[in-house]
């Protein structure tokens, strides 16, 4: 995934915050480092040298900034054009936008106690700030003259985009609304942005509160020694010498149910996962969910539209949540289906082995395992050996995009970074001229948001004359000092996909940094990352990182065999975990105000039943109560987005091996027509004028199995 910050065009707090933060002096930057941009290369942030206690006075200089060129925009007394409206705007904030990149970037990648409270301070008032310049009816009025004759401005198709875009831009954010109603909607934003901020922070602290702690090595039988090690260390860390303490990751599913010979300690770590969020204590979110659910559809009917999904949506390639109702409802009762027949085949496994029970969440990933090593007689601890991180990244990510773009990469070691685990290359296009900078942040921690994604640092814009500064974020676990990184293959693909999107913002070749890299809608942001997965398993380039990590030896070819043979199976219990969660995001957010439940976990039962999905050995892979996609703002009623894109990605897969596959006419043609295109074109059409026409879905469903 992409993790998306926000929006900083605009500025406002409020009459009182507004003449605050305009009165404030610029000296009260004097030695901030980001006061002014980094003097490294490509504007790498000064990372040693920034402090916890830069960011605010930073932040309320750059809204004060912002709000002075604003004022300048508007008050100006030539007729508006382009140039003095649009394209001004454009440049505006280049001190606010620093400022809130690095900040978000690093709260998310390395949070401590300070960013949270400065995080719970400035997202409403960067919300109000936000709303200040969407809500200003002078400047509203020179973006709507513009935008009315706009066929006589002989603009370039790049910058007419623009236009466009801000103008849809504004109406989205309330620009038409009446004074009274404008006032409405800052509160009900300032609202949002400080009860998604408090989800945020409740889901990490909840997620790092509920690891699993055992008092014995026999409690959990089955993990590799070395991860024993690492837990009886990690449970040492905590002041709990003797015991055991195996972290919970920000999934339904947890990662050692795959390993765990003790049933009641899977069920006990199963049980700890779904539980997040929702009994009780200090980090319970149903009343934070209740509350945003509530805002949102409280500011989708304020601006007109019959919920908060139909609100999103209509600025996204669906368009409309029938659109999205239709492709996930036909969906859930094969996927549902398929994951029951598998379930059939696990339950043969446990009655053949006399083990007494019902097949259960907790048992799904163990017997799995077991059935596939019966089915396609390996297992994936055969696979780890042969996937170290290392070779994963360089021999694998990067050698694909070498075949495939002729990139190459060159590691440094003399920029700073925010944690020693952090790796930093620089990236040189086929022509040998430096094309960006990527930062590899792989390993979990305590103060890590869960999940896997990309940011920029820089972004590419050729009006600000910038290249981009891009980073990958993963969380495998730490092994032992002096213990190999083994990947799952899973995490190897997460790799390959985290690296489509960095791809993304490399290639990025635009005007405007409106339009740069990843700022497309975000069920098209998915689909290039979900392409690049393919080059996992591409012959030529596992062959390249697939080595034993003891003796270099090659993968077998029979196993890699058995891989690509396997890559249909279990796809009942992957679909339905996804779909479940999907739904689940849906049916939150075409809720109206009045339709707000009082229950969380009620509502969800029941909305899983009506839609179909209520199977439970396979739980949705996000419950509501720790669902940051949905409910802290990056992929709200966007859940859906990933399988939305997989259409386009299936299809895509399906045209590069009809061409040839893993050549470099081929990847110079789709970094062309698409990769390098940004936002500046509607996301379909760019699709079309790669693909040669519109999408079809066969290549999906016969993927997962569906067909």
């Amino acid at each position: 995934m992409t993790r998306p910050h926000m929006l900083v065009i605009a500025a406002a707090l409020g009459v009182a915050f507004s003449q605050t933060v305009l009165a404030a002096p610029a000296a009260v930057l004097a030695g901030n480092p980001l006061a002014t941009a980094s003097s490294l290369p490509f504007h790498y942030p000064a990372f040693d040298k920034i402090k916890d206690e830069h960011f605010i006075p930073a932040f309320n200089e750059g809204m004060r900034q912002q709000l002075k060129e604003v004022d300048a925009i508007v008050n100006t007394k030539a007729a508006p054009t382009f140039a003095n409206t649009i394209v001004a705007m454009e440049k505006s904030g280049a001190l606010l936008i620093r400022v809130q990149t690095v900040f978000y970037n690093l709260q998310g990648a390395n949070t401590n106690d300070k960013l949270d409270a400065i995080d719970s301070e400035m997202s409403p008032k960067l919300a109000a700030h936000n709303d200040a310049i969407f809500l200003n009816p002078k400047l509203w009025a020179r973006v709507k003259s513009l935008y009315e004759k706009r066929d006589s401005l002989k603009l370039d198709a790049e910058s007419r985009h623009l236009l466009e875009r801000y103008h849809t831009d504004f109406v989205r954010s309330g620009a038409n609304l009446s004074a009274a109603d404008k006032d409405k909607l800052k509160v009900i934003n300032g609202d949002i942005a400080k009860l998604q901020t408090a989800f945020t922070q409740n889901v990490l602290k909840e997620t790092n509160a509920s690891s699993l702690v055992v008092d014995s090595r026999a409690e959990l039988a089955g993990m590799s020694d070395a991860a024993i090690d690492a837990a009886a260390a990690a449970a040492k860390a905590k002041g709990m010498d003797g015991k055991f303490l195996v972290a919970v990751v920000n999934t339904s599913g947890q990662p050692p149910l795959a390993e765990l010979t003790n049933r009641a300690t899977r069920e006990k770590l199963m049980a700890l996962s779904l539980a997040r969020g929702s009994h009780g204590g200090e980090f319970d979110s149903r009343e934070l969910v209740l509350k945003i659910a509530k805002a949102r559809a409280d500011k989708a009917a304020l601006l007109g539209y019959a919920n908060f999904a139909a609100y999103s949506l209509e600025d996204q390639t669906a368009h409309d949540t029938a659109s999205v109702n239709k492709l996930l409802g036909e969906l859930a009762k094969p996927a549902v289906n398929n994951a029951k027949k598998e379930a059939a085949d696990l339950q043969a496994v446990v009655d053949a082995e006399k083990g007494g029970f019902q097949i259960g969440a907790a048992d799904w990933a163990y017997y799995t395992d077991k059935v596939r090593a019966q089915r396609f007689a390996f297992d994936e601890n055969q696979l780890k050996p042969y996937f170290e991180l290392n070779n994963v990244l360089t021999n694998g990510v990067f050698y694909a995009a070498n075949k495939l773009y002729g990139l190459s990469f060159k590691e440094r070691k003399d920029l700073p970074v925010y944690n020693p685990d952090v790796r930093v290359f620089d990236v040189f296009d086929a022509d040998g001229k430096q094309l960006a900078i990527f930062i590899a942040d792989m390993y979990a921690r305590s103060n890590k948001q869960g999940g896997a994604w990309m940011n920029e640092y820089v972004s590419q814009s050729s009006l600000n004359g910038t290249h981009s500064v891009v980073a990958n974020h993963l969380n495998i676990p730490k092994p032992p000092a002096g213990e190999p990184t083994l990947l799952t293959y899973d995490e190897v693909k997460t790799a390959f996909h985290e690296f489509g999107h960095a791809l993304h913002g490399m290639f990025s070749n635009v005007k405007y940094p409106r339009f740069s890299g990843t700022s497309v809608p975000r069920d098209f942001v998915e689909y290039p990352s979900q392409v690049n997965e393919m080059w996992a398993v591409w012959p030529e380039v596992l062959s390249n990182y697939a080595k034993h990590y003891k003796t270099g030896a090659p993968m077998p070819k029979e196993l890699l065999d058995k891989v690509i043979a396997s890559k249909k199976f279990n796809q009942g219990f992957m679909t339905t975990e996804y779909l479940a969660a999907s739904l689940l995001d849906q049916r939150w957010h075409q809720l109206t105000p009045a339709q707000i439940p009082t229950d969380v976990l009620g509502f969800e039962a029941q909305s899983l039943k009506e839609m179909g999905v209520d199977f439970a050995p396979v739980p949705p892979r996000y419950r509501t109560t720790y669902f940051s996609h949905s409910f802290s703002g990056g992929y709200s009623a966007g859940y859906y987005a990933y399988l939305w894109s997989e259409k386009l990605d299936a299809d895509t897969v399906e045209w590069f091996k009809e061409n040839g596959g893993l050549q470099r006419k081929n990847g110079d043609w789709f970094r062309a027509k698409l990769l390098s295109r940004g936002g500046t074109d509607d996301a379909m059409n760019l699709f079309r004028n790669f693909r040669g026409r519109d999408p079809v879905i066969e290549p999906l469903l016969e993927r997962r199995g569906l067909k």
